[in-house]
């Protein structure tokens, strides 16, 4: 009986040392086990912490390009606008320019521009009545110094052979350009 009871305490406690090794193991899994889970969130943690860097630097990049964009665009608004300014500023004081020469004054402001205005359409008018003055007065010595030539070369046209006399009659004949040029003569005589 001795002998059984022995067998029976070893075998218990085998039996016990067995369970306490496996549920050692157990344990050392479970620890294994949870700190991979922990390793593993750790890096995704990472992860998601750099990929929100990246987001924010290229965010940070594509406002800066923005930006910079949209100063450029302001620069260049600002260059043409000051070009069409000085451009009309020019124009201005070309307008003047011409206003006091063709006019025959300085140019008055806006506040007196009635009598600006009718002193120029009082001047416009004797201009127009000088310009159809000095018209009459050239189309006068045009068709006289025309007759004159004709008369005088008809003597010599006599002399000449029908060749060069057609030739002659063509090169005296007043063109349509020698005409505009003594009207446009004539108008610049008489502003």
């Amino acid at each position: 009986t001795l002998r059984t009871e022995e067998r029976q305490r070893l075998a218990r406690e085998r039996r016990e040392e067995r369970e306490k090794q496996h549920a050692a193991k157990e344990t050392q899994i479970l620890e294994k086990e949870r700190k991979a889970r922990l390793q593993y969130e750790k890096q995704m943690e990472e992860r998601q912490r750099k990929l929100k860097e990246m987001k924010q630097k290229e965010e940070q990049r594509r406002a800066a390009v923005e930006e910079k964009r949209k100063q450029k665009i302001e620069e260049e608004k600002e260059r043409y606008e000051a070009v069409m300014h000085r451009t009309l500023e020019r124009n201005q004081r070309l307008e003047t320019r011409q206003k006091r020469w063709s006019w025959g004054g300085s140019v008055t402001p806006d506040s007196e521009s009635k009598t600006a205005l009718l002193s120029t359409a009082s001047k416009r008018s004797t201009s127009t009545a000088n310009l159809k003055q000095a018209e009459a007065a050239v189309s006068k010595r045009l068709s006289s110094s025309a007759a004159l030539l004709n008369s005088s070369d008809r003597t010599r046209r006599s002399q000449l052979s029908p060749l060069d006399s057609s030739v002659i009659s063509r090169l005296l004949a007043p063109t349509q350009a020698s005409l505009a040029r003594s009207k446009s003569a004539a108008t610049l005589s008489a502003d």
